[in-house]
């Protein structure tokens, strides 16, 4: 079975649903109120899962309640949490405004996840072991770039998703083999305004890029290929939050089952269609059969 490693966060999702998010200075009612369980890394791991890998999670949670609920989620999920570590303090949390268009705003406060800045004994040794490597920016960029590189000593496919967006230094892109960021984040890191030439200027540093598009479905260059649009299904969007992870998450499956790229890109569109039609990002996240009964395999 296809085994993905992922190196990132895990956050509890303070998530409120409003008509309008609020201007700077304004105060809004709230429709209504959820805790759930998130984080890059986390629903990464719980797409990759669902979509059918094995996965182990490496990161770390607080001793607070959420900590243990974090932890159950993912292992409810199939996902291997042996190398998640328990710090003391608070777990990480993320606090989500999504609006009646099913649009987020969100405010990440780290907690636990700030003391992941360095693999830890036995880290390394997963990652050697798994086809593909996911990694986010949730977590202390030291540890990204430890993990990317550890990745690359072993053979292992490295793919990063640039979020929260900053400046990417050149040792973490010299060890990434696939960059996924979104159409805002692919403008921040290039200053291009069009998705083309911003991806044209990512590729120019790492060999695939894929960038996001909402909506609109994905954009794929490679090095020594033709530009690749996969469009996405006409749905009725409620919740966006969780849809991008759901995306890398069932790509790297696709991708390490050695589908073609299109193939991949198409199966990653369509998990991702269905996780914005239900609230909340983990749970919103689809299995295995529901995306091939979406793609139509």
């Amino acid at each position: 079975m296809t085994h993905i490693a992922v190196l990132g966060s895990t956050n509890m999702d303070l998530v409120t649903y409003v008509d309008k998010a609020p201007e700077r200075g304004e105060t809004v009612t709230g429709r209504e109120f959820r805790t759930v369980p998130g984080g890059k890394g986390a629903n990464q791991a719980i797409a990759a899962a669902r979509a059918g890998a094995t996965v182990s999670m490496i990161g770390a949670v607080g001793t607070d309640a959420y900590g243990a609920r974090l932890r159950d989620t993912l292992e409810h999920s199939g996902v291997d949490t042996d190398f998640l570590r328990t710090v003391q303090g608070p777990s990480g949390t993320a606090h989500i405004v999504v609006d009646a268009e099913g649009g987020n705003a969100i405010v990440v406060v780290p907690g636990a996840n700030g003391t992941v800045d360095h693999l830890s004994p036995g880290d390394e040794g997963v990652i050697a072991t798994a086809d593909a490597l996911l990694l986010q920016l949730e977590i202390p960029l030291p540890a990204v770039v430890a993990g990317a590189r550890a990745a690359r000593r072993h053979g292992v496919r490295t793919v990063l998703t640039p979020s929260p967006v900053q400046p990417l230094p050149p040792e973490l892109l010299q060890a990434v083999d696939l960059l996924v960021p979104n159409e805002y984040e692919a403008v921040t890191l290039t200053g291009r305004t069009d998705p083309r030439e911003a991806a044209a200027a990512l590729l120019e540093l790492v060999p695939e890029v894929v960038v996001t598009l909402g909506a609109t479905g994905c954009l794929y260059l490679a090095r020594g290929t033709e530009p690749l649009v996969v469009p996405a299904p006409r749905v009725t969007a409620v919740d966006s939050t969780g849809a991008g992870d759901t995306f890398v998450g069932a790509l790297a499956v696709a991708l390490a089952g050695e589908k073609p790229v299109r193939e991949a890109l198409t199966w990653a569109v369509a998990a991702a269609a269905i996780s914005v039609q239900r609230e909340g990002a983990s749970a919103s996240m689809p299995y295995r059969p529901e995306i091939e009964a979406q793609y139509g395999t």
